[in-house]
């Protein structure tokens, strides 16, 4: 059986690298020790994971800190650093980014109307962004296991929120495969079997890759 030709990824209503943006905002020390919604150990490995994606797959990425320069907070936690250390953060006072210009200019400046979006806490400094996002005519794409409440309920009930307004849920693999979406593109293949290795995925999709060649 043949696939069909690879669609146009700037066009696709799919997310792909030529047509999402990746938002990621306020990975810190305190916002990470502070959530109840999952496994904190977990939240790491997901957004570390998440972010990851990003770089492989080029995708522009609009990272933001809250509070750093003024003092009060510590820039993002080491993991995510090792990974995004490359590209400037965008640090505000703002809970919502959206109120911040230079994030918002940021956002604009990618040209990409899908944003994956992440960030902590789900019930503020996700669920304003996102709402805001969407009200301005993005689609918005929340990865759900890369992000985390103060409570399981204050968690779900943003979630909710956003989606009620438009935003769409997605995890982790689904971002991974999305993204990869056909063994044709064989030059992310490593780091799509890589990325699902190190969040926990199965040798499986190694075997399936092995199988197709």
């Amino acid at each position: 059986m043949a696939s069909e030709a690879i669609r146009d990824p700037a066009r696709d209503a799919l997310l792909t690298p030529k047509n999402a943006a990746f938002i990621i905002i306020d990975y810190q020390p305190v916002q990470v020790n502070s959530i109840a919604s999952m496994d904190r150990q977990l939240l790491v490995n997901n957004i570390v994971g998440a972010a990851k994606a990003a770089v492989a797959y080029g995708l522009p990425i609009v990272h933001s800190t809250v509070n750093v320069k003024t003092g009060l907070n510590k820039p993002p936690i080491a993991q995510l650093h090792k990974v995004l250390g490359d590209f400037p953060t965008y640090d505000r006072t703002s809970i919502n980014s959206w109120e911040d210009v230079e994030f918002r200019q940021a956002v604009e400046a990618t040209g990409r109307r899908k944003l994956i979006m992440t960030a902590l806490w789900t019930e503020a400094c996700l669920t304003f962004p996102a709402l805001d996002a969407l009200a301005a005519g993005y689609e918005v794409y929340v990865v759900a296991d890369a992000v985390g409440g103060t409570s399981v309920t204050a968690h779900e009930m943003a979630l909710r929120r956003i989606e009620q307004a438009g935003g769409r849920m997605i995890s982790v693999p689904q971002l991974f495969c999305e993204l990869q979406r056909d063994w044709q593109r064989k030059e992310t293949v490593p780091a799509f079997i890589s990325l699902f290795i190190e969040t926990g995925g199965t040798a499986g999709i190694q075997f399936s890759y092995d199988r197709s060649e």
